[in-house]
């Protein structure tokens, strides 16, 4: 399957030096196939980041400008064509299995970490809730429950939430974005003692369209998709960067002087056709 995908960031930047971390490129993932291209303009002139490789095989773009008027405009355009190698991806799956388990974090502490409450994530908070609503249910049930339940009381609406809320407040309100659904189902899962983290991906099929969030959850020795929102086929995304909660894949930081985003437009497609998705089935983002 190959998939097309760009993204467009304008923003305006105000005096002073800035620094800008951007997370937009597709993970370095063995198995596929990445022919992409990056540039980033301040005002007419061409300038470069710097590469610097993020956990489970992401990459941010690091960037310090210092336009010198308030005002000027800084524009990245981002876009990738991704393949997946069936025979290489299956045999980089089973010559990783051992270090998956471990995780690319150095050790045991990488699944550890995917345990503990986080910003966005609060799991402690949610462990009477995980307890009443999933009680006897492990593997691909739970994994199926949770996602039901966060679809059935969460209503999506696009614009709503605030990037201070963590999946309290999303559950209070009932509703939010993709990640904030996703927030709420790595809370439920690690209230229960199932490591689970949260992944930025291109989503192709995703209406209306955008960066996508999803939950991945560890079970049966490997990481499994859990997307609340069923926006979007899971065996079309394509990952960007992951970490315990929306703080480690936000695709813009910015640091100094501040900042005006002006316009983000995202472009997902797959070829030759987008598939049906059956959510009672496990499905691994590569």
């Amino acid at each position: 399957m190959r998939r097309s995908v760009s993204s467009t960031l304008e923003l305006t930047l105000s005096e002073g030096e800035a620094q800008l971390a951007f997370m937009v490129a597709v993970a370095r993932v063995p198995g596929l196939r990445i022919d992409e291209r990056l540039t980033i303009h301040l005002g007419d002139e061409l300038v470069e980041a710097t590469e610097i490789p993020a956990p489970h095989n992401g990459v941010v773009h690091d960037l310090t400008v210092n336009p010198g008027i308030s005002g000027t405009p800084l524009v990245l355009n981002y876009h990738a064509t991704v393949d997946t190698i069936w025979d290489e991806l299956a045999a980089a799956h089973d010559d990783a299995e051992g270090e998956e388990i471990v995780g690319e974090a150095g050790g045991p502490i990488d699944l550890l970490m995917y345990l503990r409450p986080s910003r966005y994530a609060e799991s402690d908070k949610f462990l009477g809730t995980s307890r009443a609503e999933f009680a006897g249910l492990s593997g691909r049930d739970l994994l199926q429950a949770v996602a039901a339940w966060v679809n059935q009381h969460l209503r999506y609406t696009p614009g709503w939430s605030r990037p201070t809320d963590g999946a309290v407040e999303t559950l209070l309100a009932r509703q939010g974005v993709c990640r904030d659904f996703a927030h709420v189902a790595v809370a439920l899962l690690r209230a229960l003692d199932v490591p689970a983290r949260l992944t930025a991906v291109y989503a192709p099929g995703l209406f209306p369209m955008d960066f996508h969030a999803v939950a991945e959850a560890w079970i049966e020795g490997g990481w499994h998709v859990v997307d609340p929102t069923r926006l979007a086929p899971r065996q079309t995304l394509v990952r960007i960067a992951t970490g315990r909660d929306a703080s480690d894949t936000a695709f813009l930081s910015s640091y100094g002087a501040r900042l005006t985003l002006d316009r983000l437009k995202v472009l997902a497609t797959s070829d030759p056709y987008l598939p049906t998705d059956d959510h009672t089935t496990l499905q691994r983002i590569p």
